[in-house]
């Protein structure tokens, strides 16, 4: 351990470092056992390699890397398109109910009723919200339930006799579309947007041998896809299918659903959209919903309602398993006290509060930072470095805001937007937060006229400082190592 002058924990040792030879942190009694009776390659005379300290050390140590992290609930998480917002605690609280926590995924459907029911009731819930037929809780992500809903595409076109391989799109989808295509045995077609999708440039690409278009919206850029009816209307006059990224959904929850705009599958974002904390690799949950025509086709088995009672029930054109048991149950737990805490209206104002912030923070940046696209905002803006002087760029502002105590950005995407920055300041947030926010990104940008080598140092007030972060992706060191 490193301490400063003011009594801060500069830097921190590695256990190994920390560790000295036959330092303990237990006391156990003796196995009554004699080792010879014990199976072979249960016993070893050696300590398997792992670091030896007293309990105290350990307690201390990671007491102290716990006060390093940043979390949503000791800082404002700008973070677009992944949607870092706070949750009500009391949806954690229900997640961790003994008698819904602790049900085994094997128990059998007439032991297991109150869960069931939770499931069913999310489903339904879910299918109202976007205007589907049929909604399927079983993907266990976002990605996940994208290849959900693209095989269940795939499915329904093989049903029909076609062999439809193609896949269109946009340039402001969903970053991860392309892979789940490709993943879904579909060749991509990328398509140029003007901010929106037109009716002309998905026209253009429309042939017999598009199987759907992939669409996000709002899209990465926060816009709303104006157009989106009428090119439904094309892409299924046309034979094909319109898939929607449901990522960006908390920009239209109570206001707009995506079924009646004609969209035919659409994958939920529950640890996203729902109350579930995202990031750090999970844990995540992926609902698809889909049109009546495509229901049979849906991930299974679902749950299904039988008078009073409720069951698993799959179907001969179902795609099949996407988990060996039945969804991520704990972050269904937590959408389903979500939705019915809010209500209709609570939802509904959540999305107006999100859009009101994200347009809140446009107009605060705007002038101090460059608007790539006129049309207004929904519930994430997206700005971009081009009018920043002095050789000062996007990852410049970012690591600058570290300093200033903030998580940065979302940066360098989407990918349409050169030195992207986006923000997504979620309906979370007050208006305090976002003045403070929004103050320190003025402030930067006023010290990348006034003091450019200050921004290129950045981060000057932390542990560490600026990272070559193209050596630590190309060269990790995974493991500690005695030098």
């Amino acid at each position: 351990m490193i301490v400063g002058t003011s009594g801060l924990v500069l830097n921190e040792k590695l256990l190994f470092e920390h560790s000295d030879a036959g330092r303990k942190g237990y006391s156990l009694t003796p196995l009554d056992v004699p080792a010879a009776d014990l199976p072979d390659g249960l016993c070893r005379e050696e300590i398997a390699g792992f670091p030896e300290l007293s309990e105290v050390d350990v307690v201390r140590h990671f007491t102290r890397l716990s006060t390093w992290n940043y979390g949503v609930d000791s800082g404002f998480y700008p973070l677009g398109s992944c949607t870092m917002k706070y949750n009500p605690k009391v949806n954690e609280l229900a997640a961790r109910l003994p008698g819904l926590a602790d049900v085994h995924p094997a128990t059998p459907d007439h032991l297991a009723q109150g869960t069931l029911a939770m499931m069913y009731e999310l489903q339904t819930m879910l299918a109202e919200i976007s205007g589907f037929a049929a909604v399927s809780v079983q993907p266990a992500a976002g990605a996940h339930g994208e290849l959900a809903g693209m095989l269940t595409v795939r499915a329904w076109h093989e049903a029909q006799g076609s062999k439809r391989r193609k896949v269109l799109i946009p340039d402001t989808a969903h970053g991860t579309n392309p892979a789940t295509a490709a993943l879904a045995g579909y060749e991509v077609v990328p398509i140029a947007s003007e901010g929106v999708l037109t009716l002309e440039e998905v026209e253009a690409h429309m042939t017999d041998e598009v199987a759907a278009l992939m669409v996000t919206n709002p899209n990465t850029l926060g816009l709303f896809e104006t157009n989106i009816a009428a090119i439904c209307e094309l892409v299924h006059a046309r034979g094909g299918l319109v898939y929607c990224d449901g990522a960006n959904l908390n920009a239209l929850l109570g206001i707009a659903r995506p079924g009646d705009m004609g969209i035919d599958v659409m994958h939920f974002n529950l640890h996203k959209t729902f109350a579930t904390p995202h990031g750090g690799g999970g844990p995540g949950s992926g609902p698809v919903g889909v049109s009546a025509a495509l229901a049979p086709f849906l991930p299974g088995p679902r749950v299904v309602r039988d008078g009073e009672a409720f069951r698993f029930v799959g179907t001969q054109e179902s795609v099949g398993r996407m988990l060996a048991f039945h969804g991520n149950f704990g972050i269904m737990l937590r959408a389903f006290a979500y939705i019915r805490s809010m209500g209709a209206a609570g939802l509904k104002h959540a999305t107006e509060m999100a859009v009101l912030n994200a347009n809140y923070v446009r107009a605060r940046l705007e002038g101090g930072y460059h608007l790539p696209y006129a049309t207004r905002s929904l519930h994430e803006v997206v700005f971009s470095d081009r009018d920043l002087p002095n050789d000062c760029h996007t990852l410049d502002v970012a690591k600058r805001l570290i300093d200033y105590g903030y998580h940065p950005p979302t940066i360098y995407f989407p990918l349409v937007v050169k030195g992207a920055i986006m923000i997504e300041p979620t309906e979370t947030e007050s208006q305090e937060t976002l003045d403070e926010f929004c103050d320190a990104m003025l402030a930067i940008a006023k010290e990348a006229e006034m003091s450019p080598d200050l921004l290129h140092a950045a981060p000057v007030r932390t542990r560490t400082r600026r990272l070559d972060e193209t050596a630590a992706a190309r060269q990790p060191r995974l493991r500690w190592e005695e030098r």
